[in-house]
């Protein structure tokens, strides 16, 4: 799809009347993290809402908290999704994206593990990174082996997954499947975003100087280099296939580009594309915008191919209610 439909351009120019002047007028503290979490559950809910027949099972460890996912008549399966929400580290939450994940499921025949990671400002860096190693980590724990994992997630879950990746490495620890990211942030100075501003106009939904704001939540108090928040990939031959989606009115383009040189460079076979027209995460209201759909058929269809050898699983359903909690 080439040209940008009419419901696109409405939702676009709503979003750019009403959602970005309230992000911007919003002060950075708590009162803004609090009303940012309860609009956003509501337009995931009115643009998103989970397929009918979508079951959901919450899960608790001790550790982090997340929650599977099956589409129907599907409950155990060699393949499985990994998935990591975003929105500036601050906002979202697995239930938010419980019907993007749950479409996704329905597209691939998978089922989805959401990590409902800690949010800042309540638990700043490096909760979120840890709860998404941990969860990765569980899953091998319970009989998944790392090739049959997909990663996908969007936004601040980029930069995560791109985190989760740069770990692996550092601890000779093995490469999941296959990686889909949707509009990935990498640069958490918004930097990148603020420079895209400049050249290609204002994002329909915030700018890169709030953004920035909602992002500091996560990060205050350790310096832009550090390591795991300024991220590097080292070259690995086991590096995963990967996919990127970003859309073309939005101020994360230069982040996708970024992201998608850092995994060419590390070895990985990347492709980006590059969804005229199309807001930040677009994929997540299908409701209200007609190119989510085939976007996300896009990314299952990503997630099916079959490439590499594929290994048997051991998963019982007793052992993925061993913490569960509903």
């Amino acid at each position: 799809m080439t040209e940008t439909s009419s419901a696109s351009r409405l939702a676009n120019w709503v979003t750019r009347r009403t959602l970005r002047p309230f992000a911007e007028i919003l002060p950075g503290g708590s009162l803004q993290i609090r009303t940012s979490r309860m609009i956003v559950a509501a337009g995931m809910l009115i643009g998103c809402p989970p397929p009918h027949h979508v079951r959901v099972e919450r899960l608790a460890t001790g550790t982090f908290r997340g929650e599977w996912v099956y589409p129907p008549d599907v409950k155990q399966s060699r393949q499985i999704i990994l998935y990591v929400h975003g929105s500036g580290y601050a906002v979202c939450s697995a239930r938010t994206h419980r019907g993007l994940v749950a479409r996704l499921t329905h597209l691939t025949g998978m089922p989805a593990f959401t990590v409902d990671y800690r949010l800042a400002p309540e638990h700043p860096f490096p909760a979120a990174a840890d709860d998404v190693e941990a969860a990765y980590a569980w899953l091998q724990d319970i009989g998944y082996q790392p090739q049959n994992i997909t990663v996908a997630g969007d936004s601040a879950g980029g930069h995560l997954i791109l985190d989760l990746l740069a770990e692996n490495g550092r601890h000779g620890r093995p490469q999941p499947r296959s990686v889909v990211m949707m509009s990935p942030l990498v640069d958490l100075t918004l930097t990148l975003a603020a420079l895209r501003e400049r050249e290609h106009g204002p994002d329909p939904l915030i700018s890169a100087r709030a953004a920035r704001r909602l992002v500091r939540h996560y990060t205050r108090g350790h310096p832009d280099d550090l390591p795991r928040l300024k991220l590097a990939l080292e070259r690995a031959d086991d590096m995963p296939r990967s996919l990127i989606h970003v859309g073309g009115a939005e101020m994360l383009g230069t982040d996708a580009r970024q992201a998608q040189r850092m995994l060419i460079d590390a070895g990985s076979d990347c492709e980006l594309r590059e969804w005229p027209g199309q807001t930040h995460v677009f994929q997540a209201l299908p409701a209200l915008i007609p190119e989510a759909t085939p976007a996300l058929r896009q990314i299952a269809a990503f997630i099916r191919q079959p490439f590499g050898p594929s290994a048997d699983v051991d998963v019982t359903v007793a052992q993925q209610k061993d913490h569960a909690t509903t």
